[in-house]
């Protein structure tokens, strides 16, 4: 019971942090803004998935970085397909798409603020 609790407090977290978008309504969105698409690859009960929602995307500086630049989506393998095909070994696997739906960029695995950070920032 405690797990579930734990969850849904990190979802809510995530959640309050930065605003997660469909792929459906963040392709629209990108159409207008030329964002990369940041899709985050998750399982319901994974530990290192909600390490990074507490850790990395709960965190206001954080998030206000990632969404100046990203365009974030969160797809539960659990309830929802991925586009474009994409496949995943394990999660969380994030996946950056650019306005012609290529990946630009693949990073698997979960990391800190400074880590994720230094991943990302010379994304284009």
């Amino acid at each position: 019971m405690s797990k579930v609790v734990l969850a849904l407090m990190m979802v809510t977290l995530f959640l309050s942090a930065f605003e997660l978008k469909t792929y459906e309504a963040a392709l629209k969105e990108q159409k207008k803004t030329n964002k990369l698409i940041m899709i985050d690859v998750v399982r319901t009960g994974c530990h290192y998935c909600e390490e990074m929602d507490r850790d990395v995307f709960a965190d206001k500086e954080m998030a206000a970085w990632i969404a100046k630049r990203f365009i974030p989506v969160q797809i539960n393998l659990d309830e929802q397909d991925l586009p474009l095909g994409l496949e995943v070994s394990f999660t969380p696997t994030f996946y950056f798409v650019d306005k012609n739906q290529k990946i630009v960029k693949k990073i698997p695995g979960a990391w800190n603020k400074e880590d994720f950070k230094s991943l990302t920032e010379k994304l284009p």
